[in-house]
């Protein structure tokens, strides 16, 4: 067996040339252009290319993107100013902290500070709530694109066995409670998850974001599972690999998503996506038109679950 490799990339093209669509009919109907608004804070290299991966996604669907660069030794009072300016800021309907911030920032802090009909990365505490509960207003972007493969390939979630490995609030803990919302069994694994295979192996659908190059090889995974490679990871000689050893699990994998141009493109993608969202909503409420939070998908599975 040789696994079908699930194409992000070309995904990613699909759902931006729909919500450039979208984008238009917005333009026609109220005649301004949404718009992101980027902090970047410090030198990061890796940061600055991910900003400009994302100023391009813009681009592309016709977004208007603004991004606020500020050095290293920038205050946090400073860049907290910069976010409550945005937030009263009618032309912009998304904000996005570029991760990681320096050690001086409360990172709580500087994430609760953006509205929360702004806060398209869906970091806010009130969107991390909405999401437990099971209507997310904006769903984080890498677990939302995720989810946006599993159904592109037709890949059935509910009632399946599916092993997160990596628990971090970004990636982890927010795909684990969107797989329970579509009716998955789900394991949560960690740093310290003893005897990590046992759980893999029972995986058919094997989500890997833990930050370690070439974590899971080929016996750790179940023969036809779908493993999903969130992580990147740049080896010393300059390679990038995900957290599976793509080349060993593809081998015994049903679907496998490459690294890179699997995951990362969809995380892109789907930050498009909740912008064009929080414009369509934002701007029907500002006409009186009944909008309620919530991703389409929340909200179906909402009228479908059982208890």
């Amino acid at each position: 067996m040789t696994a079908k490799l699930i194409d992000g990339r070309a995904l990613a093209r699909r759902v931006r040339s729909e919500y450039r669509m979208r984008v238009e009919r917005l333009v026609a109907r109220h005649g301004r252009v949404p718009g992101l608004a980027v902090i970047l804070v410090g030198d990061d290299p890796a940061s600055h290319v991910y900003v400009s991966h994302k100023t391009r996604a813009c681009a592309e669907v016709g977004l208007q993107s603004h991004v606020h660069r500020f050095g290293t030794e920038v205050s946090q009072a400073e860049v907290l100013a910069c976010i409550a300016a945005l937030n009263s800021d009618l032309s912009i309907d998304g904000i996005l902290i570029q991760l990681p911030l320096p050690k001086h920032f409360e990172l709580p802090l500087v994430l609760g500070s953006i509205a929360r009909d702004k806060d398209v990365d869906g970091f806010h505490l009130y969107n991390v709530g909405a999401l437990v509960a099971g209507d997310a207003v904006f769903p984080p972007c890498t677990p939302y694109g995720v989810q946006k493969l599993l159904e592109a390939e037709g890949i059935p979630v509910a009632g399946q066995n599916v092993t997160v490995v990596g628990a971090s609030n970004i990636v982890g803990k927010p795909m684990a409670l969107m797989m329970i919302r579509q009716q998955a069994t789900v394991a949560l694994c960690h740093a310290r998850t003893r005897d990590l295979a046992e759980f893999t192996t029972l995986a058919d659908i094997l989500i890997v974001a833990a930050g370690f190059p070439n974590l899971i090889r080929s016996p750790m995974v179940r023969p036809g599972a779908v493993v999903i490679d969130v992580g990147i990871n740049r080896l010393p000689s300059g390679q990038l690999v995900g957290d599976v050893d793509f080349e060993g699990v593809r081998q015994v994998a049903s679907h496998i998503t490459p690294v890179p141009g699997g995951v990362g493109p969809m995380t892109v993608t789907m930050l498009v996506c909740n912008t064009v969202g929080s414009a369509e909503r934002r701007w029907g409420n500002e006409l009186g038109v009944e909008k309620t939070y919530g991703a389409d998908e929340s909200r179906a599975n909402s009228e479908g679950e059982k208890t």
